[in-house]
């Protein structure tokens, strides 16, 4: 893959990207949750906001 590519979806991005795939499942389960609950379909907006999450202790 090429770094910055854009997919569909989350689920688009784990299959296609294992990057993706091994950085998400190496998060916790309540911020893989709330990665779900977000339009994330590339690997850097995946760590953007896990960062975002972990320097607010919460996100809404």
């Amino acid at each position: 893959m090429i770094r910055g590519s854009i997919y569909v979806g989350l689920s688009d991005l784990l299959d296609q990207d294992s990057s993706s795939y091994e950085y998400y499942y190496s998060l916790p389960k309540e911020i893989q949750d709330k990665i779900k609950e977000k339009d994330i379909n590339t690997f850097e907006d995946m760590q953007e906001y896990v960062s975002k999450i972990r320097g607010m202790g919460s996100v809404t």
